[in-house]
């Protein structure tokens, strides 16, 4: 694991700009204030909006079968079963 370079207080404040644009691309700081660490700025993780077919073949490969039988099953076992009058109340 990489050391996060270190910059402080005053660093953050006056190179904002350059340094939240190094965060948008992957890196990460540690800042400090008179000599200690007070925190780390990470970029966040961003979530991928689609799994590459070939990724999903391969999952689908090593997947578990499902029962359509035990689902049903277990869907009558948490629904409700009877219908909601509203005119019963």
């Amino acid at each position: 694991m990489t050391a996060q370079p270190e910059i402080t207080q005053r660093d953050l404040r006056n190179r904002s700009r350059e340094i939240m644009d190094a965060v948008e691309n992957g890196q990460s700081f540690t800042v400090t204030r008179d000599g200690h660490r007070i925190g780390e700025l990470i970029p966040l993780r961003r979530r991928r909006r689609f799994v590459p077919r070939g990724e999903f073949a391969a999952m689908s490969r090593t997947a578990s079968d499902v029962s359509l039988e035990a689902f049903r099953d277990d869907q009558d076992a948490t629904a409700e079963q009877e219908t909601d009058d509203p005119y019963a109340r």
